[in-house]
């Protein structure tokens, strides 16, 4: 199936590693140039240099805080002089840390706001003028099952995640007439260094082994596995293309029937 992305411009947030990196070799392999933005610049190096050698396409990689609004507006320009327009935004940001809301205090709150949802109220600021210029975009948004479906000892995530996805839906309401589509992907449990993180966190409280810890978490899964970062950027992938022109304002859940709701 042709995308129709070749030639489009994304700019992928968090693609040093995990999915966001595998959303940036999804869209590259379609033929697609790609902005790949991190805070670790020998990581963000690196990662580009890998997706442009397996792909061919051309990766600008830059190094960018996307808690502050002048590091976005300057990803932002450093794409326009580079490729001279802008048609996907793909939001990924790391998760914030694992706690009770007890346990989590006021700087706690104000670094994971900044972290999850201003960089993306950041993002979106500084894109939409130029897709509503041309008349058409693509933003997507990655969230969480937690948006759906709460988890214990995440209340951060718990609930910025679901602001993720209120913005989500505001977003796509007012830019519809331009031809911009927002959507959020939710994705379930999947094998990279933050689920890796949230199990050695869990071990260390419990005394359970990391390997016992998640093959729990697998238990729970209909599927009985964790997802690759590739399907979730597959799905990415399909989001920001041509033959996804009737889908906006959605909330898509990859995560292996994880999500015990109907919506």
């Amino acid at each position: 199936m042709d995308l129709g992305l070749l030639g489009r411009t994304a700019i992928v947030t968090g693609s040093s590693r995990g999915i966001g990196k595998a959303i940036a070799l999804s869209l590259a392999r379609e033929g697609a140039k790609v902005v790949m933005c991190s805070r670790k610049r020998d990581e963000i190096l690196k990662a580009a240099d890998e997706v442009g050698s397996e792909t061919g396409s051309e990766v600008l990689p830059l190094d960018v805080d996307l808690r502050i609004r002048e590091h976005v507006d300057h990803m932002v320009d450093a794409t326009l002089r580079k490729f001279g327009r802008i048609d996907i935004l793909v939001n990924n940001t790391g998760g914030p840390p694992s706690t009770l809301f007890e346990e989590t205090s006021d700087d706690m709150w104000i670094e994971a706001v900044n972290q999850l949802l201003m960089s993306v109220v950041y993002c979106c600021r500084s894109v939409i003028p130029h897709m509503k210029k041309r008349r058409w975009g693509r933003i997507i948004n990655i969230a969480s099952f937690a948006a759906k479906q709460p988890m214990r000892k995440m209340v951060l995530s718990n609930t910025l995640r679901s602001g993720i996805l209120g913005l989500t839906k505001t977003l796509a309401n007012e830019l519809a007439e331009y031809g911009i589509l927002v959507n959020a992907v939710c994705p379930g449990w999947t094998l990279t260094k933050r689920v890796e993180d949230l199990a050695k966190a869990e071990s260390g409280r419990t005394g359970k082994t990391i390997t016992e810890i998640l093959d729990e978490w697998a238990t729970e899964i209909p599927l009985k596995r964790f997802a690759k970062p590739e399907e979730i950027a597959d799905v990415v992938a399909f989001l920001a293309s041509e033959r996804a022109n009737y889908i906006t304002g959605a909330a898509i859940q990859v995560d292996g029937g994880l999500i015990k709701s109907i919506i």
